[in-house]
């Protein structure tokens, strides 16, 4: 510890101890030198040496395996570079500050993919531009599991493997035909109605660490047929990193499925400049009460999922979001003969 502390010009009295009684300890030490502070106040006014971190370097990720007789003496890792986001907001930038986190003697460093940073800016940048709400709906899929039974071979025949994707698709088209206030963006204090359904379609990637939406164009000219091989076809030039730019742009609202991951329901971030977004859970078996041919309550086995809509509160309201749920849900449920 003291030898840690001399190579780093770090004075032991100057470092706060979390140890018994106050005592210094050695990630006492290296939380002192990651936070810069050592680099700041040398001790005796003497300059840093060269291996100092107050002036980070590039860290590779994951760190190598290192011998018994290193690891009983680990070199500091270098913190990451205190620094600033740039986020754009409507034609102006906001500036987040990232905060720092104490690195740790056995902690792993991994640099942020390009695609990782991106969602991260794109992110921010929705829950800072949207009020965000959820609303959610449990919905009945017991029709749509029969329809799918029943045309599974038929697809097949035509090389489309068909999902519940596409109904739900149809079901939300139809729903944003009726309230286009959820096909819509908010240009400053405009309200932009958009004439053409473009359905982003979330897709994991490299072992589901990253997510991509491309789009699907005039979706709500497609057919059934149309929008499963549309959508199949998009999320395999995901998956095979093909995509053109043109593939992830201009979408109007945004269906992202959780429950391909076990998940019942998710509260998604608004994909900008959209107004709403859709995610759909896990399609399993529940208990419910139903009503019989009698008219009697009984307890039967069906399809449910939860579907979850996060909406931008500055343009649509509770009841609105409500309505498009029900509308969603109403199709789902009684969803017509192809």
């Amino acid at each position: 510890m003291r030898k840690i502390a001399a190579e780093h010009g770090v004075d032991i009295a100057a470092v706060p101890g979390t140890g018994g009684s106050g005592r210094v300890t050695r990630d006492d030490i290296l939380a002192f030198i990651a936070s810069g502070e050592a680099a700041a106040s040398p001790p005796g006014g003497q300059p840093t040496t060269t291996a100092s971190v107050a002036a980070p370097a590039p860290v590779a990720a994951p760190a190598p395996a290192v011998s018994p007789a290193e690891a009983t003496t680990p070199a500091p890792v270098p913190p990451a570079p205190s620094g600033v986001l740039h986020v754009p907001i409507h034609g102006a930038t906001l500036d987040i500050k990232l905060p720092q986190v104490p690195i740790r003697e056995h902690d792993r460093i991994e640099e942020m993919s390009r695609v990782r940073l991106r969602t991260m800016e794109h992110m921010l940048m929705s829950k800072r531009v949207s009020a965000h709400v959820t609303s959610v709906s449990e919905i009945d899929f017991e029709r749509v599991v029969q329809l799918r039974r029943k045309m599974k071979a038929k697809f097949l025949d035509q090389g489309i493997k068909l999902t519940y994707g596409p109904f739900v698709y149809r079901a939300v088209i139809e729903a944003l035909r009726e309230y286009p206030i959820l096909n819509a963006s908010v240009d400053g204090m405009r309200i932009v109605y958009h004439s053409n359904i473009n359905l982003g379609i979330a897709v994991a990637v490299n072992d589901g660490t990253e997510l991509i939406v491309p789009v699907l164009k005039d979706a709500d000219r497609m057919s059934l047929v149309g929008l499963s091989r549309g959508a199949n076809d998009l999320a395999q030039k995901a998956r095979d990193k093909a995509l053109d730019f043109d593939d992830i742009q201009g979408g109007t609202f945004t269906i992202t499925n959780v429950g391909v991951f076990g998940n019942l329901f998710g509260t998604p971030i608004i994909n900008q400049p959209q107004v709403a977004i859709l995610g759909t859970g896990v399609i399993e078996k529940r208990p419910v009460v139903v009503e019989d041919s009698l008219g009697n309550d009984v307890i039967a086995i069906r399809h449910r999922a939860y579907f979850g809509l996060s909406y931008d509160h500055r343009v649509v309201d509770g009841a609105m979001a409500a309505f498009f749920l029900n509308k969603v849900q109403d199709y789902l449920e009684n969803f017509p003969d192809e």
